[in-house]
């Protein structure tokens, strides 16, 4: 009886702690970069101009960089390559809460498993903004890029439900950090 008390008591323990425990999206230190928003612009001349989230929540922005690795086809960058760009921006002085980071970067998983609509051409020299989240591999080496929404001459949009909601929320902050 003594022995079956005993079990009882750490499998109500047990499912306690896992009930109990929200499910907390630790940043990786190693992952540099969360977000990006990226506006080009190839019409009225060159306009090439947007910012980082890095893993503290440092806003990092950048206006018409010399030198500028872009992601491939598929969003994805090296290590090297996010280095480099970093080295391009200046500190905005804006900080995301570590809070609010940890509830935005918590939907990066989900909105690099969903698909993105097809494109769609609605316009012309309204160049490209692009807001992306990314994932890093450390076996790789490399940043796995997952577009959440392009707007400008084309358009399209990640369907995760999530995607919506990070949207509204870059260009919140993009705004705040063109007023600056």
């Amino acid at each position: 009886m003594k022995t079956f008390r005993i079990n009882f008591f750490f499998i109500l323990l047990t499912a306690f702690f896992v009930i109990g425990c929200k499910k907390n999206v630790v940043i990786n230190e190693k992952q540099a970069i969360l977000f990006q928003v990226d506006y080009v612009n190839y019409a009225w001349g060159y306009q090439h101009n947007g910012f980082f989230i890095d893993n503290k929540g440092n806003v990092l922005t950048y206006k018409n960089p010399q030198i500028w690795n872009f992601p491939d086809k598929n969003f994805n960058l090296s290590e090297n390559q996010v280095r480099d760009n970093i080295g391009h921006c200046l500190n905005s002085g804006k900080k995301i809460p570590s809070e609010e980071l940890k509830k935005y970067s918590s939907y990066i998983k989900n909105i690099s498993s969903s698909k993105v609509t097809a494109l769609k051409n609605i316009s012309a020299d309204a160049g490209s903004m692009e807001y992306i989240c990314y994932q890093f591999s450390e076996n790789t080496g490399s940043y796995k890029g997952s577009l959440i929404k392009m707007e400008g001459d084309f358009t399209c949009e990640n369907l995760n439900f999530f995607s919506k909601k990070v949207t509204i929320w870059l260009k919140n902050l993009n705004d705040s950090v063109e007023k600056k």
